[in-house]
């Protein structure tokens, strides 16, 4: 009965992972293309690649456990996806986009961690080896993407920072000729 119980919130959370996953094949190219870094776009587009990959590895864990993938929305990728389009949305200065863009792709590889992490454990629980496997090589492949996603970030966010700096110097530099002007004319 117990197993019965585990199996069952087992094939439930596959299914939303597979809901994840196909969401974010559709979501990826989106945020490929709104980024102004050469390397987060690259980094986007072989995402997207493995998230394919993903997929399929899913799609092989539920044949063999003679199970459809389909039926159920991942609601909460769905909303992780929802803030990502409307950050995309905002008229942002190029490094500050790409800031978010990571930063919302890092709460998508955290949310799929934990995921992966209970999908794979509760298949290592009910003895199917095979399948703990492969959502473990899943599970390795989005905590090296949250790895990359840091490593970019060191980067960027400091060009953020910088580009925000240089608007804010140049705002003031802008304001003092009128500033000088306005004085000339009262004097």
């Amino acid at each position: 009965m117990q197993a019965d119980r585990l199996t069952h919130l087992y094939v439930d959370q596959l299914k939303d992972l597979y809901s994840a996953e196909s969401q974010l094949v559709s979501a990826l190219p989106k945020m490929a293309k709104a980024a102004s870094s050469d390397e987060l776009r690259s980094g986007f587009e072989h995402h997207l690649e493995q998230t394919k990959g993903h997929v399929d590895r899913l799609e092989r864990v539920f044949a063999s456990l003679d199970e459809s993938p389909k039926g159920k929305k991942c609601s909460g990728m769905k909303g992780l996806i929802d803030e990502g389009a409307e950050l995309i949305k905002e008229e942002l200065p190029p490094e500050e986009l790409d800031a978010g863009l990571i930063a919302a792709a890092q709460r998508v590889e955290h949310y799929e961690i934990a995921a992966y992490g209970c999908v794979r454990t509760y298949a290592e629980l009910l003895g199917d080896d095979d399948n703990a496997a492969l959502l473990n090589q899943t599970l390795d492949e989005e905590k090296a993407t949250d790895g990359k996603l840091t490593e970019l970030a060191k980067r960027i966010n400091v060009e953020a920072m910088e580009s925000e700096s240089s608007a804010g110097l140049a705002a003031k530099q802008e304001e003092k000729p009128k500033r000088g002007r306005a004085r000339a004319k009262t004097a």
